[in-house]
């Protein structure tokens, strides 16, 4: 059973409160005996009927024992009964009383006071757990009049948290941090840029990819300047209730303002800050108003005061104009997917309390992972000391690398059971991509080719870029392209027939086919135009609204497009994949023997390349991710 958390624990307690109140307030009627409810004129019948046994005073109330039982308001059987007498003398139920030789007691009203008590006191304990309920949950910042307050995580240096994090901790964006340095001066001396008539920039806007290292650049500048930072996702200001993420922007700054100098950094800010008026229905009101109070905000405070905000969004594009304009985000700083060097350098930092095997060689790891951001990298070397630790090694080593990359990249290995004939098929289909892939001098070099289900896929071909490149040519593309098709084209060419295979390589095909027509103008027919807006029209709400900048004419004709340039180099592969014959059922003999071949081994069935291959980062022209085609 698992510990109890201080919120069960505050849980369970007020439950057991609950409870006690209602067997106090219930549990009398549920478990005594019912009493008849009489009036002073049937009390005194009842006496002179000589049914009365015996009856007890206190005060004004009166109650007792009958002889022979009556029935109560709900019809049920009782011999007791109570009432209420008069406060006035009445000479004659005491006479009655006498002559019927009924059983008197009297009880010291005083004891009413217990009474009182006992009737309050359920009400009493409930009043009394609420407010214990409230402080316990206002000390965690949840009470119920603390929705208003920030929600933002504080780190104070010297305050006994974790280790601070510092530029030394950060590697792969060294233009970003040169850019960070001098908020970092500003917040050590202000006064030495004051005396100049410099002001402090009010905002920094971190712009990048997921995972290249925004959130640990904005940490690491409040560890280098050695002040609090106040870290909030923007997410956690918008609540159901309208006004409570206006009032927790009001709350961040002022207890921002009791700590300056102080960072306070905003993370995924596009989810406060999109663009107003937009979407269907034209907005959010709640959302809307939390962005209006950041506006006033970072308008309001002395830029003397020694706050500086930082914001990270991987989508700059769709935030509101007015939050970008200077005098709030002052500066951009582009946050790009590291290069060789900088995941040389991010691979030292992640690998510092990592024992590593003397084969351990980090520039060729560098330079075998082009396109994985900060994140990637860390992911990456965490694998590979769990592969380690799997096997019992003593140190990471090379081959515990090479694996964790194929497992993020590939997927990790799922053992099935399959017929020859589909294990033939997938030969046949990872063969024909390996083949295209090697025998196109401008297509990524090849660096392994599996059988073994990976993933959801049933077979990969991985390939790499020789080194990183950020422009890519419409040869590129088109080889690669090439690539994509080889795996259907090998099955029409040595199995006669098509599979549903190739699902992942049309989609990825099409995909980036449609972005060469629509984004980067190599039609011929069309020329160089951006037709296609969809990144931005889906997320706004434009799309959905039947707004759209193409006409029918047009979108037909980008489909033709498309369809040609597909159709170009499938027949492209299938030229490739008929004048190397031979090459292909050696590859997929090989890899029904072996299921994996790496690139030495394909060398020796296929022959040397003719030429380098492309030096592209597939990164950069099909979803961020390594050339691998399924």
């Amino acid at each position: 059973m698992p510990p109890k958390t201080p919120r069960r624990r505050t849980l369970a307690i007020a439950a057991g409160m609950l409870v006690i109140v209602a067997f106090m307030v219930f549990g009398a009627q549920l478990f005594s005996a019912p009493v008849a409810q009489l009036s002073y004129t049937e009390f005194k019948a009842q006496i002179g009927n000589d049914n009365v046994a015996s009856v007890t005073f206190t005060g004004t109330a009166a109650e007792g024992t009958l002889k022979k039982s009556i029935k109560d308001g709900n019809g049920q059987a009782t011999t007791s009964f109570a009432t209420r007498i008069p406060d006035f003398p009445d000479a004659t139920i005491t006479t009655l009383l006498d002559e019927k030789k009924v059983q008197v007691n009297v009880k010291d009203s005083s004891s009413g006071f217990w009474t009182t008590f006992w009737t309050f006191a359920p009400f009493l304990l409930l009043i009394g757990a609420w407010f214990w309920i409230s402080r316990r949950a206002g000390a965690a910042g949840q009470g119920l009049f603390d929705f208003g307050r920030s929600r933002a995580r504080v780190d104070i240096p010297g305050a006994g948290g974790p280790p601070r994090t510092t530029f030394k901790d950060v590697a792969g964006v060294g233009e970003a941090l040169t850019e960070l340095q001098e908020i970092v001066d500003f917040l050590r001396s202000p006064q030495r840029f004051q005396k100049l008539g410099g002001r402090m920039p009010r905002g920094v806007l971190l712009v990048g990819p997921p995972g290249t290292g925004k959130t640990l650049m904005a940490r690491a500048v409040a560890g280098e300047a050695g002040v609090p930072f106040f870290n909030i996702s923007a997410s956690e200001f918008v609540e159901m209730f309208v006004g409570v993420g206006a009032a927790r922007v009001r709350s961040l700054f002022e207890e921002a303002k009791k700590s300056s100098p102080a960072v306070v950094f905003v993370d995924e800010l596009d989810a406060v800050g999109r663009e107003r008026g937009t979407g269907i229905g034209g907005g959010h009101d709640e959302r809307e108003q939390t962005l209006n109070q950041l506006l006033v905000q970072m308008d309001g405070f002395d830029p003397s005061i020694g706050i500086v905000v930082l914001a990270a969004t991987n989508r700059p594009d769709i935030l509101d104009p007015a939050l970008l304009r200077p005098g709030r985000f002052d500066r951009r700083i582009v946050v790009e997917r590291p290069d060789r060097r900088g995941r040389f350098g991010i691979l030292q930092v992640h690998t510092r309390e990592v024992p590593l095997a003397k084969d351990v060689d980090l520039d060729r790891i560098a330079g075998s992972t082009p396109g994985l951001a900060g994140a990637d990298l860390a992911n990456l070397v965490n694998e590979a000391a769990l592969m380690a630790a799997r096997v019992d090694h003593t140190t990471v080593q090379m081959d515990d690398f090479e694996r964790a990359f194929d497992r993020i990249v590939l997927g990790a290995e799922r053992r099935i059971v399959m017929s020859e004939e589909d294990r033939r098929t997938i030969a046949c289909h990872e063969a024909g991509h390996a083949l295209v892939g090697w025998m196109l001098p401008l297509a990524d070099p090849v660096r392994k080719v599996t059988i073994i289900p990976r993933g959801r896929a049933l077979g990969a071909t991985h390939s790499l870029p020789a080194q990183d490149q950020y422009n890519l040519t419409e040869d590129y593309l088109r080889a690669r392209l090439a690539m994509m098709m080889g795996g259907r084209a090998a099955e029409e060419t040595v199995l006669g027939r098509v599979t549903t295979g190739a699902q992942d390589d049309l989609e990825g095909a099409t995909e980036l086919a449609r972005r060469m027509v629509t984004e980067w103008g190599m039609s011929e027919r069309l020329g160089p135009f951006a037709f296609d807006d969809s990144a931005s029209s889906v997320f706004l709400g434009r799309e959905l609204a039947g707004v759209s900048h193409v006409s029918q004419e047009t979108a037909s004709e980008i489909d033709s497009e498309v369809r040609r340039i597909l159709g170009e180099e499938l027949a492209t592969a299938r030229k490739v994949l008929a004048a190397n014959r031979d090459r292909l059922d050696a590859l997929i003999e090989a890899l029904l023997k072996e299921e994996t071949v790496e690139d030495v081994r394909v060398a020796e069935i296929l022959g040397p390349r003719l030429a380098a291959g492309g030096a592209a980062t597939v990164a950069l022209a099909v979803r961020g991710d390594p050339g691998v085609v399924s």
